[in-house]
């Protein structure tokens, strides 16, 4: 493959990463609103929020067999419109059946579209032989930032579901489907589609290998999910904080962890990834373990700021960390990595809840905390001599494309 095909393979994914940024945080942020509209009860709506997840899971899981008969972005290529458009139904419908429709073609396609995503990350950075799988995930920060901001515009002046969502869909679709022309990966220019990963690359996807990365991936969503559900609450009601300053943390997390994104890749290839790991496992309990004894609010933003940096390389290199470890299966193995980012999700919000309702908030940070930690007895998983990039570390053939 030609660094020039490389460096747009890579500019035409770090584009898909973002505009899923910008899709994921226009839903999330308006739930209350989509609520609202429908008329879902306070009863139905956990059901409603666990499906997409679990749909999503479904859709990792489909992908897993698609691959094995065409390459990741011809997925990608048409998955990434529906998600979009299935964002716009949502935002469209007037009745619960609609609502549904919406969200559940919305999950079957983001855990296609998450599947197929990571796959081509993966296979990107192994040909180019240095870590970049975390600038796609700094892509897909900002775009979490630029939409939720979008968000923010919409709820301020008033605007309807559907004319929230439609500049965003009217601009990012057609730029991510041109786009996705340039789509490339490392397999593709050795191997004819579907020829790279059949059936004997699935079956050679140990799972007992595998489940370290699954649990970490856990963890780290279990994190995640606790700052975007519990963070604002936290501050309010434990903390003390005004209901202006609470909606903070989660930006602040959202900031933090695009700037620990935009300089991981740096950090894996001068001290490799273990190291990163390590250290971002240390910091994101650390984070949580100040959150849990703050005084104050202003501690508490400390706690979330951290929490930010640590987080946020975990989960881009356990994508990373699998690939290295299935090298002629890493489709499959990402596909099935990919289902404990539902798993993790699904899990964590309802158990520090349960946990802060029965015990204590304060306690209940230390649920995530001892689980973040734990990643340190996994860090091992990310260490194939492959995940060490650039400071002495580089490979012989590496090729500086962008």
């Amino acid at each position: 493959m030609t660094d020039a095909r490389l460096r747009h393979g890579r500019a035409s994914l770090t584009l898909s990463f973002f505009v899923q940024g910008v899709t994921f945080a226009l839903l999330v942020t308006r739930i209350p609103v989509i609520q609202d509209r429908y008329g879902i009860s306070d009863g139905l709506l956990p059901v409603f929020l666990a499906a997409v997840p679990i749909l999503a899971g479904v859709g990792s899981v489909v992908t897993e067999k698609v691959v094995v008969r065409v390459r990741p972005g011809v997925v990608l290529r048409w998955a990434q419109p529906v998600v979009m458009l299935a964002l716009l139904g949502a935002g469209a419908g007037n009745v619960l059946w609609e609502a549904a429709l919406a969200l559940g073609v919305f999950g079957l396609s983001v855990g296609a579209l998450d599947a197929s995503m990571n796959m081509m990350g993966v296979s990107l950075q192994r040909a180019y032989g240095r870590s970049i799988m975390l600038g796609f995930h700094a892509a897909y920060s900002l775009g979490g930032i630029a939409g939720a901001s979008m968000a923010w515009a919409g709820a301020h002046w008033d605007l309807s579901l559907l004319v929230s969502y439609l500049p965003a869909v009217v601009v990012l679709l057609p730029g991510a489907f041109i786009g996705s022309r340039w789509y490339a990966d490392g397999a593709s220019a050795e191997a004819e589609p579907g020829e790279t990963q059949g059936k004997g690359a699935v079956a050679s996807v140990s799972f007992k290998l595998l489940m370290p990365l699954c649990l970490v991936m856990s963890f780290a969503y279990i994190g995640d999910s606790t700052v975007s559900n519990w963070s604002a609450k936290y501050l309010q009601d434990v903390l003390g904080s005004s209901e202006q300053l609470s909606t903070v943390p989660y930006n602040v997390y959202m900031v933090t962890a695009l700037l620990g994104r935009a300089v991981g890749d740096f950090g894996v290839r001068r001290f490799g990834a273990v190291a990163v790991v390590r250290g971002g496992s240390v910091l994101a309990a650390a984070g949580f373990a100040v959150v849990a004894v703050a005084g104050g609010a202003w501690t508490g933003m400390l706690g979330f700021t951290m929490l930010g940096l640590g987080l946020c390389v975990i989960v881009p290199q356990t994508f990373a960390a699998a690939g290295r470890m299935f090298p002629g299966a890493s489709d499959t193995a990402v596909a099935r990595l990919n289902v404990f980012n539902y798993v993790g999700f699904l899990v964590g919000s309802p158990l520090v809840g349960a946990l802060g309702d029965a015990w204590s908030y304060r306690g209940a940070m230390l649920v995530p905390m001892v689980l973040v930690l734990a990643t340190l007895v996994y860090a091992k998983s990310f260490g194939a001599e492959s995940a060490r990039y650039g400071g002495g570390h580089e490979r012989p053939r590496t090729v500086d494309v962008g």
